[in-house]
C-alpha cells in the first residue's frame, strides 16, 4: 500500500446553481430601492422648502432667522408686561430687579462724583418697530444697515426691561455716541458695573455684528435675565 492509499479522497461537492429571484421578489427590490432613494430626496427639500414657506419673523422685513435664532445679528427677547415693570423717573421703566440694581450703582457713581444718567430702558415692541423702520426710511437704509445700529422688533434686549442705554450727566453731548467711552461715567462703569451685575452688550467687535454700543449695558443679576441672555453670553465667548 503506497503512502497515498492512507488518504481518503475528500467526498466532493458539486455547488448547487443558484436561484435567481422571482420576478416579484425582483419588483419588490426595486420598489424599496425606488422608494429610499426618493425619502432621501424629500429630506434633502425639506430644509429649502421650509424655509421658503416659513413666514419671516417680522412683518415688512424680508429677513429670516439663522441657525442660532439670530433675525439679522440680534437674539430674539420676550416683552415685559407693564405689569412686570416700575417707574425709575418719568416715561422710564425697568424689572424690578434691574432698578433696585441701578439705583444703587447710580448713588455708588454719585459717591465717587460720577453723575449716571439713563437715557433709555424698556422699550415696547411697538416702539421699537417705529425705531427700526421709520429711521430706516428717514437714513435710506437697507434692513441689515439698520439692524447694525437697532435691533428690529421683537430683538431688542430694551424690550425684555433688564437694558439701559447710560450716559454722563457732565457731559451730555457724549450721549449714545463712541465718545462715550472717554467719559468718566464711563471709566467708573468699566471698573464698577459688574457689581452691580450690569454688563456692557455690544462690546467692540462683538460677534453679533452690532455696532460698538459702549452706552448700552444689561442686567444679568438675576436667574430670569441670566437665562434671557445666556445665548448671547454663550455667543461672546
Amino acid at each position: 500500500m503506497t503512502l497515498g492509499d492512507d488518504i481518503p479522497l475528500a467526498r466532493r461537492t458539486t455547488p448547487r446553481p443558484r436561484r435567481q429571484a422571482s420576478l416579484p421578489r425582483r419588483l419588490a427590490q426595486v420598489l424599496l430601492s425606488g422608494a429610499l432613494l426618493a425619502g432621501a430626496g424629500v429630506l434633502l427639500l425639506i430644509g429649502p422648502l421650509r424655509t421658503l414657506i416659513t413666514p419671516t419673523p417680522v412683518p415688512g422685513l424680508a429677513a429670516r432667522l439663522g441657525a442660532d435664532g439670530r433675525l439679522l445679528g440680534h437674539f430674539p427677547y420676550p416683552e415685559a408686561r407693564p405689569d412686570e415693570l416700575v417707574a425709575i423717573a418719568p416715561g422710564l421703566l425697568l424689572r424690578p430687579e434691574a432698578a433696585r440694581s441701578l439705583e444703587a450703582m447710580r448713588a455708588a457713581a454719585e459717591a465717587d462724583g460720577i453723575a449716571l444718567t439713563v437715557l433709555s430702558a424698556y422699550r415696547g415692541v411697538e416702539l421699537q418697530k417705529q425705531l427700526f423702520f421709520d429711521v430706516k426710511a428717514e437714513r435710506n437704509q437697507t434692513s441689515a444697515d439698520r439692524a447694525r445700529v437697532s435691533a428690529p422688533p421683537g430683538f431688542s434686549e430694551h424690550s425684555t426691561g433688564y437694558a439701559v442705554d447710560l450716559g454722563d450727566g457732565r457731559l451730555p453731548a457724549a450721549n449714545l455716541m463712541e465718545s462715550f467711552e472717554s467719559t468718566d461715567a464711563y471709566r467708573w462703569l468699566d471698573r464698577h458695573a459688574a457689581r452691580f451685575h450690569f454688563v456692557r452688550s455690544f462690546p467692540k467687535g462683538n460677534r453679533q455684528g452690532v455696532i460698538y454700543e459702549p452706552w448700552h449695558w444689561r442686567f444679568e443679576g438675576s436667574t430670569e435675565a441670566l437665562e434671557m441672555f445666556e445665548p448671547a453670553q454663550r455667543l461672546a465667548r
